[in-house]
């Protein structure tokens, strides 16, 4: 399989893209105002202990305060460790955790980490478990075990690893060897483990002379993180279309990971990177509601509060006359297809999955199978039902850590009061810009009235028009915008004041 990482820095955002066999598997997208916050470490204080749900909420200085359980307070009993979104093994018994209110009191203040950003109407969720990534291992203070990612599958290197890392192993420290760890040198952890231990020390001498709530650690921006964690040599390059950006990977990787810099391009094209690669056309389709499949099969994706709901039919599917293998044949194409939707989409939490019925139970289980070879590929965690319940449907859960797509393109609608969502005005204003670089790469004109909803037109001008002067300078574009009431919030409209003409439509994605 070949993989790439499109990364494109833009005036408002910046977004990641990873593409496999030339297809978009996965996006992740951060803007200045919604920065991410899992890894972020924390002094808060206690605001209230809950005994009857054996947690406690924290305020750590963000709009909702953070929900503490009593198993994320617990060292974790890992001998085996996996960082990177290992799938629980069946057949452990029930672990047994002291009464919060042992552990904690209210007024008292405590170090977290965030663990799952805000999402909803919920409040972050944190753990007391503190943990510092670094390229090659994880280290976690207050502890004393080895474990070692369980990706790397080879005995001998897991033996290795272990008795290496046993032996540069910070007292009262535990250490998960990450799967970029593999085959790495001694001189590659002790240089690791040194930054990690500095930033900690650093970190807890910080939080002696500041009062709760105050942030101790800021984690990695959400495109060094990726290079950090998943740029490694099975993939096979990396594409970025800023200079500035392009300059500092080279320079991180001269230090972590030399062999890697050939792999590093810079995008000179005009024309946007993601129209380049493919990939805006299928972000546009990545919240549509329905998804259709290569043979004509379709999934319609539901989202609620409780969790997901995703519905397989044949739709327009072309088989064999046999109906029984049709619907097999369909669903094991729905199969890979769920798993990519939902790493693409970054939906987390329940999901609920309603295939072709099907009277064979040998058919059914080879459906589940084929679900569960695919979700293999997910970094996040996924738990799945080796069952088809009496209803026809598998159940199964995946790691939420973060806001799902549609979540971070879009806003709860002020007309429908949150039944339907509409297009937020900073999507809106990456679309216009890009729209501008389109233009500007097929040398079209220059000077244009933009008209655009009111609250676009103020998102827009607000800041002394600070967003409309980079716009312009980066486009080169004049610009004149126009409020018009009749527009929805995410659709604008372009008028060439050279030829008095609607010309939307001439660089649409």
């Amino acid at each position: 399989m070949r993989t790439e990482i499109i990364i494109n820095q833009g005036i408002h955002e910046s977004r990641i893209a990873i593409l496999e066999d030339g297809r978009l598997a996965e996006v992740w997208v951060e803007r200045p105002e919604s920065e991410r916050m899992v890894g972020d470490i924390h002094k808060g204080s206690v605001s209230a202990v809950l005994p009857s749900l054996q947690a406690a909420f924290i305020e750590v200085g963000l709009e909702r305060t953070a929900f503490l359980q009593v198993k994320d307070m617990v060292e974790a009993e890992n001998a085996d460790g996996d960082d990177e979104g290992g799938r629980s093994r069946n057949g452990r018994r029930p672990r047994s955790f002291p009464p919060i209110q042992g552990l904690i009191k209210k007024g008292e203040e405590v170090l977290v980490q965030i663990a799952k950003e805000p999402i909803s109407t919920k409040g972050a969720r944190v753990t007391t478990q503190l943990a510092l990534a670094g390229r090659f291992s994880v280290l976690m203070p207050n502890g004393s075990w080895v474990g070692v990612s369980r990706k790397i599958s080879s005995l001998t290197e897991r033996r290795r690893l272990r008795d290496l890392v046993r032996e540069l192993r910070p007292d009262n420290y535990s250490i998960i060897v990450r799967t970029e760890g593999r085959n790495k040198a001694e001189k590659d952890f002790k240089r690791d483990l040194k930054q990690l231990v500095k930033t900690y020390e650093r970190m807890i001498k910080k939080s002696k002379s500041v009062r709760a709530p105050s942030l101790l650690h800021k984690e990695l921006g959400m495109t060094t993180s990726v290079i950090r964690d998943l740029f490694n040599d099975r993939v096979d390059r990396l594409v970025v279309d800023s200079k500035d950006l392009y300059r500092e990977i080279q320079a991180y990787l001269r230090s972590v990971s030399p062999e890697l810099r050939k792999r590093v391009e810079l995008f000179r094209e005009s024309r946007p990177i993601f129209d380049a690669f493919d990939v805006e056309k299928a972000l546009e389709m990545a919240n549509d509601r329905e998804v259709w499949m290569r043979r004509g099969g379709a999934l319609v994706i539901d989202h609620a509060e409780a969790g997901t709901f995703i519905d397989v039919n044949s739709a327009r599917s072309k088989g064999p006359r046999d109906q029984e293998e049709s619907h097999l044949r369909t669903n094991l194409e729905a199969a890979q297809e769920i798993a990519r939707q939902l790493r693409l989409r970054d939906i987390g939490g329940i999901i609920v999955i309603d295939f072709i019925d099907m009277h064979d139970e040998r058919n059914r289980k080879k459906v589940v199978d084929q679900l569960v070879e695919e979700a293999k590929k997910d970094r996040a965690r996924v738990s799945i039902s080796p069952q088809v319940s009496e209803f026809g449907l598998v159940q199964m859960t995946r790691q939420r850590a973060r806001p799902n797509l549609l979540h971070t393109h879009s806003e709860p609608c002020p007309t429908c009061q949150g039944t339907g969502r509409v297009m937020g005005p900073d999507t809106t204003v990456t679309k216009i810009e890009r729209w501008l670089q389109r233009s500007s790469a097929a040398n079209g004109d220059r000077r244009f009235e933009l008209q655009v909803h009111p609250d676009v037109a103020a998102y827009i001008t607000e800041d002394r028009s600070s967003r409309l002067k980079s716009i312009r300078r980066a486009t080169k574009a004049r610009l004149e915008v126009r409020e018009d009431s009749t527009l929805s919030p995410q659709d604008f409209r372009f008028i060439s004041r050279k030829r008095n003409l609607d010309v939307t439509a001439e660089f649409r994605a």
